[in-house]
């Protein structure tokens, strides 16, 4: 089995307005995850909308890159956390609880989550990974 690179961060991240339903990641730049290790919250100013979400960006530039390659920055299984769906659940990730893997962002529901997923990723990963393609 490949070995993993893991960045795992947990962050207390700043208060944003109330969301639109149809934000995506609550307002946070999908590329600032990838590229700076932390959440940013995007600006009201630089967006995008991409499947049917609008997504927000920090800057100029990230909102180019997500635009170029969406699926790249976008988070796996669309959001969903890897822990809960690899116990069979679908439950929505958040953004203040996060993973990159392997340059793949996973949003995870909780810190309970975060944990779980800290202690066996490849595991978690790989059967959350079945649950999605059922």
């Amino acid at each position: 089995m490949k070995t993993l690179l893991i960045s795992l961060m947990l962050t207390a991240a700043p208060v944003l307005p109330a969301m639109a339903q149809d934000w995506a990641m609550d307002g946070y730049d999908a590329v600032g995850f990838l590229e700076s290790g932390r959440p940013l919250p995007g600006r009201g100013d630089i967006s995008t909308l991409w499947k049917g979400k609008v997504w927000h960006f920090a800057s100029e530039e990230n909102r180019s890159r997500f635009e170029s390659d969406p699926r790249r920055f976008a988070p796996a299984f669309g959001g969903l956390c890897p822990v809960a769906l690899s116990e069979g659940r679908r439950v929505a990730g958040d953004p203040k609880h996060f993973v990159v893997i392997g340059n793949k962002l996973y949003l995870v529901g909780s810190s309970r989550a975060f944990r779980k997923l800290q202690a066996a990723p490849a595991d978690i990963i790989a059967k959350a990974q079945e649950s999605w393609q059922r």
